[in-house]
């Protein structure tokens, strides 16, 4: 009964208070991570780490194979003990080199997550005094929304602060 009574209250507080069209507004998170002046530096410089760190394994990877192919080669020459030495050798540098890969990927990967916490943390600030500013209730991220105006995204605004405040993000 008292669940009743305050659900009634609940849902008839919200009838009365509606979400006027102006108080709210939305923003593409996923532009501004993107496209910001701290975001492309971010970007590019983890794309450029981990593609220099890719072609170093591949070089590695192109010497294990052709060490493999010598240690094939050598197999009725070498002893069956010599072999299987040479062999576990090279699986041993297989195991360190798969290793040394989820090693890069979990570090540009916690990077990258670092660098979007850091970015959101000095993004919060200036979309609260914009709300301020502006009157705004509520900030939406775009992918949130189903359908709207386009004159209620804020995206450019907000893009246009941050680039001003926040030039570049430190990742290491």
């Amino acid at each position: 009964m008292i669940r009743n009574f305050f659900f009634i209250i609940f849902f008839f507080t919200l009838i009365q208070t509606p979400i006027k069209a102006n108080d709210t507004y939305f923003l593409d998170f996923k532009l501004i991570l993107n496209e910001s002046s701290a975001g492309k530096k971010a970007q590019n410089f983890l794309k450029s780490k981990l593609e220099n760190g890719i072609k170093n394994i591949k070089a590695k990877e192109k010497k294990i194979q052709e060490e493999e192919k010598k240690i094939i080669q050598q197999k009725k020459i070498l002893s069956a003990e010599e072999y299987k030495k040479k062999v576990t050798e090279l699986r041993s540098k297989v195991s360190s080199l798969q290793k040394e890969r989820d090693n890069l990927l979990r570090t540009v990967a916690n990077q990258r997550s670092k660098a979007k916490s850091e970015l959101l943390k000095n993004l919060n600030p200036i979309v609260k005094n914009y709300m301020e500013e502006k009157k705004i209730r509520i900030v939406i991220d775009k992918k949130n929304v189903l359908l709207a105006d386009e004159t209620l995204n804020i995206t450019k605004d907000i893009m246009s602060l941050l680039n001003q405040k926040l030039k570049s993000i430190k990742i290491d």
